[in-house]
């Protein structure tokens, strides 16, 4: 393949922009951001969890407390109605007797629904206190996330402005560039890991950092100005023009 010096070290040009558009693309992928947002997602997603738990401890202690509120009043009102009818004196003494026996029934079976009153009013008071701290978690995380993200778009934006210019830039530099000589560059970067060209820096090929033996430099050198020469150590376009150091 024939093609002039100037072009051929265009073509270096050309390997840089490939090179900083990589590095910019790569550094979009990694920023450390990323990693940011995804574990405050991560937490915001078990805070979510643990709010609907909340939610349903409440809501299930809430009920206890309104049913332990229920089998209390009736007794209560019982108690209160039996102790009003001895102190009326009603009845006679086998009534009054009765009466007597159930309230202290009355009296135990209202002390123990009154503990369990209590303790499901505590349990409420948990609960809510719960419901309240994952609540209050949920809206900080949310915020937290919100900012992140908007700064990760911030930097993605800045980054693709970069990458942006960078791909016109080559854009404009590829156009002056014959198709063919083109495509073989393309090809041998994608084969080798985004390079396809090398310049001949002294004895040494800058895309694999090997140096030439004497026979392959006496080849490189004594080809005509326009051959398109390959490195034989890496096979990339290997661009002339410096010689030896």
């Amino acid at each position: 393949m024939k093609a002039d010096p100037g072009t051929q070290r265009r073509l270096v040009e050309v390997q840089a922009l490939d090179t900083a558009i990589a590095q910019v693309e790569n550094k979009a992928r990694t920023l450390p951001i990323h990693d940011t947002v995804k574990a405050v997602a991560t937490e915001r997603s078990q805070i979510a969890d643990a709010v609907t738990e909340a939610t349903t401890r409440a809501s299930d202690a809430r009920e206890a407390e309104t049913r332990a509120e229920k089998e209390v009043t009736p007794v209560r009102e019982r108690l209160v109605r039996n102790q009003q009818r001895i102190d009326a004196g009603a009845g006679d003494h086998k009534a009054l007797s009765g009466l007597i026996d159930e309230i202290a029934s009355l009296k135990r079976r209202l002390a123990e629904l009154e503990d369990a009153q209590l303790e499901a009013m505590d349990a409420l008071e948990q609960a809510e206190a719960r419901l309240a701290e994952v609540t209050g978690r949920s809206k900080t995380i949310d915020g937290e996330l919100q900012g992140l993200v908007e700064q990760r778009n911030t930097e993605l934006r800045e980054l693709a402005f970069v990458a942006k210019q960078k791909q016109s830039q080559r854009a404009a530099l590829t156009a002056t560039i014959p198709a063919d000589l083109l495509a073989l560059y393309d090809k041998i970067r994608a084969r080798y890991g985004g390079t396809g060209v090398g310049e001949l820096t002294g004895t040494r090929c800058t895309a694999c950092g090997i140096e030439a033996t004497t026979t392959d430099y006496a080849r490189y050198v004594a080809a005509p100005p326009d051959e398109v020469v390959r490195c034989v150590e890496c096979d990339r376009i290997l661009v002339r023009g410096r010689g030896k150091a």
